[in-house]
């Protein structure tokens, strides 16, 4: 008897089918990846398997059969069984998933009292034990920590501990990884490798991410607008693709092998391409970053947005020479070594915390980004980018150093920020949003500043129409499009682009990259490309800083950076960024287990 057994499941939300005539089975300590954009179906499928549609208004058909359960036909009473003991699910966002006036080994040890009505003692040593076992150290101690006190790639492993701690037959993983950084999504993928080999259990993998799935799954079920496009082996179906639409997901996946520099735009279903008014961009610029104390020294010169050369000096970069390709195919460029500077940043460092708690999240940074230049910035989670770019844009004033053009809020020097879910007003509509910087430079002409806003909205793909919806009424995507309309309305001369793909799908991330390398070359725009993606920001950049403690520890062109890295930790950010191949993927996880466990015994 197969683990799962799903026969024509069949899901809608009133006049909306999810979910249509899907079918598969997952054998017992197999793993199956569900693969496809945003809104094809794969949260649902998830969310079916363990009855989470009852009583929630949803239409559901077909057959769904999970360790011997038929969900359809089963009592609130065998759900609730099912649920935690012999199935569980890791949600994305473990944040929302944990509770956070409780301690975190009281929440695993509740879960398991509920279910084996075991002693309080014993649930507390279990919620322990499986702490341990996922890799939390002095789980002893951090068991009575609250969500807060966790980093992203804890809370995530947090949450796996708690779905271990009954033994399910099968472990649910929807979107595990998407907010994490590529060393901690590394561990976390590693984590659901090793328990699946030493436990036996079936895996479920929900992810948009394709090179996630190939080293993590036996099997891929591509999936759109809620039906099944292509399954088979993940060598297969990866390797030798049978349909279109497979195809066009793999060639939206950015990589750290290809060649830097932005790529040709990607429109997606109803996306017409901005409207191009501005000033043609025929420029290029220069970088120079450096950290002091035992980082990087480093000054690059002469670099155009097509070509460029760079020196660097320094304990970790040394003197090099070198190109970055930072333009699309086609696109006209000339060199201009004497791009105006547009950013300049000296010796910026900026502590959290007063006396001995005091801490440097960035720490003697210094760099300089010309017009029409793209810097990406790379690093962990804590590795201080997101400060950088919010001291770049006058979020926070900069401890010490300082920064030109000017200080404090600069209108030229606009920030998308990641969530645009978060930074845009539910209660406003997007193009009251938009307008907000016109009216904040002392525009009056509410005719004038409406017909501007429209015109921005078709630059970034959407259309002038959607003036007055509110951004619940817009996918992920559009909403970020809003974002960068927003910041566009200011005329800037620099967008600060924090992680503004790092939770999209990999066509709607391409959309997005592409229209915003596009915008760069109509208008002339200097980039800083804040992201923990590495392929991205390879697909981005003509130059890359690579930062760890709040320093710069190694920067140059980008494709020299990914090709030739100098410093030990862009190896290691390198290595663990996910494969396509699955061979590969597999070589990759098992050096990385020979270092643990060389690590361990040292």
């Amino acid at each position: 008897m197969s683990l799962v057994e799903v026969t024509d499941l069949t899901v809608g939300f009133g006049e909306l089918r999810a979910v249509d005539g899907l079918s598969f089975r997952l054998e017992r300590g197999a793993a199956l990846a569900l693969v496809g954009e945003s809104g094809s179906g794969k949260s649902t499928v998830a969310s079916a398997l363990l009855g989470l549609h009852r009583g929630t208004g949803a239409y559901v058909g077909g057959a769904v059969e999970v360790a011997g359960i038929d969900v359809q036909r089963a009592s609130d009473d065998e759900l609730r069984r099912l649920r935690g003991a012999r199935a569980a699910m890791v949600f994305q966002d473990p944040l929302s998933s944990l509770d956070p006036y409780y301690a975190i080994g009281d929440q695993i040890a509740e879960v398991y009292r509920v279910h084996t009505r075991a002693s309080r003692r014993a649930a507390r040593a279990r919620a322990v034990e499986v702490l341990d076992r996922v890799g939390i150290p002095d789980a002893g101690r951090r068991s009575r920590a609250r969500p807060h006190e966790f980093s992203g790639g804890m809370r995530q492993r947090a949450l796996i501990a708690m779905a271990l701690a009954c033994e399910p037959d099968l472990l649910i993983a929807d979107e595990p990884t998407t907010a994490l950084d590529v060393t901690v999504q590394a561990q976390i993928l590693d984590l659901l490798h090793t328990l699946r080999e030493e436990t036996g259990m079936g895996l479920l993998l929900v992810t948009h991410d394709v090179g996630v799935a190939a080293g993590s799954v036996d099997e891929i079920l591509v999936m759109r607008h809620g039906r099944v496009v292509e399954h088979g082996p993940v060598a297969t179906v990866l390797g030798t693709p049978a349909q279109p639409y497979t195809r066009e997901l793999l060639n939206a996946v950015p990589r750290v092998d290809g060649p830097g520099g932005p790529r040709p735009r990607v429109d997606g279903p109803g996306m017409p391409r901005p409207r191009v008014d501005g000033p043609p961009a025929a420029v290029g610029g220069t970088a120079s970053v450096t950290a002091s104390g035992g980082g990087a020294s480093v000054a690059a010169s002469g670099a155009s947005a097509g070509t460029g050369a760079g020196t660097a000096s320094g304990a970790s970069s040394g003197t090099r020479p070198g190109t970055a390709s930072g333009v699309a195919a086609g696109a006209a460029v000339e060199e201009a070594p004497s791009a105006a500077v547009v950013l300049e940043a000296v010796g910026l460092r900026r502590e959290f915390g007063r006396g001995k708690r005091a801490f440097a999240a960035v720490d003697d940074v210094s760099l300089t980004v010309r017009r029409g230049e793209t810097l990406g910035i790379v690093g962990e989670s804590g590795s201080g980018k997101t400060t950088l770019g919010r001291m770049l844009v006058g979020l926070l004033e900069p401890t010490a150093g300082h920064i030109s053009p000017g200080g404090g809020v600069r209108p030229d020097v606009q920030m998308v920020f990641q969530d645009p879910v978060s930074s845009l007003n539910p209660r406003r509509s997007v193009g009251e949003s938009i307008a907000d910087p016109l009216r904040a430079r002392g525009e009056r002409d509410e005719g004038g500043i409406r017909e501007r806003v429209r015109e921005l909205l078709e630059r970034v793909g959407l259309e002038g129409a959607h003036y007055d919806r509110y951004p619940h009424e817009f996918s992920g995507g559009q909403r970020q499009r809003v974002g960068i309309a927003r910041a566009l309305a200011a005329d800037p001369r620099v967008i600060v682009c924090d992680e503004p793909v790092s939770a999209l799908d990999v066509t709607t991330q391409a959309q997005v990259v592409a229209l915003l390398g596009e915008l760069r070359r109509e208008l002339g725009l200097a980039l800083v490309f804040v992201a923990h993606d590495l392929a991205v920001v390879r697909q981005v950049s003509d130059q890359v800083a690579v930062m760890r403690g709040g320093r710069i520890v190694e920067y140059g062109p980008v494709d020299e950076v990914y090709e030739s890295p100098r410093d030990p930790y862009t190896r290691q950010l390198l290595a663990a960024v996910p494969a396509l191949d699955p061979a590969v993927a597999a070589a990759r996880r098992a050096t990385r287990r020979a270092a643990r466990q060389q690590l361990a015994a040292v």
